[in-house]
């Protein structure tokens, strides 16, 4: 019998990540613990630059409801010309041009979706609770510019 199988059968085993026990459950079985959330990103990555945006901008409006922050993040992630862009939008529908929607979701997820002629597509997800805690989605996608890595374009995803 090895080391590491003698460790789990007497529940010994610790893990060094969490330092939670291992311990076999009534069944037999042994019980792992639940996996730790991590989050990594990198200022070079397109994607990552979405990411963080989304991720800023959401904690922004959960937090404080809008204000200076919110633009001053607008400002830092989004070319000058979607900005405008954005204000036309917001104008017409009396909504959040970069979320396209009233209030603020629950939860984001960014992904790679495309690269080409200079530029990235990320579709985002938001994810939202209704009244009734029902959960809605919003696909969108997101253009960023390569060079710059600047938000470029934020569209409906249909």
């Amino acid at each position: 019998m090895t080391l590491l199988a003698v460790l789990l059968a007497t529940g010994a085993l610790v893990t060094a990540a969490s330092g939670a026990a291992h311990t076999p459950s009534s069944s037999g079985r042994t019980d792992a613990p639940a996996p730790v959330p991590s989050r990594s990103g990198t200022p070079t990555s397109t994607v990552d630059r979405v990411a963080d945006f989304y991720g800023a901008y959401i904690d922004v409006l959960h937090d404080t409801g809008d204000g200076r922050l919110a633009l001053a993040l607008r400002g830092h992630y989004l070319t000058a010309g979607l900005r405008h862009s954005l204000a036309r939008w917001e104008s017409t529908h009396h909504k959040d041009g970069v979320l396209r929607a009233k209030g603020v979701p629950t939860a984001w997820k960014a992904v790679h979706n495309d690269s080409g002629m200079g530029h990235c597509w990320s579709r985002v997800t938001l994810t939202w609770k209704d009244s009734g805690n029902r959960v809605h989605r919003t696909p969108l996608m997101v253009q960023s510019d390569l060079t710059t890595r600047l938000i470029s374009a934020i569209e409906a995803d249909t």
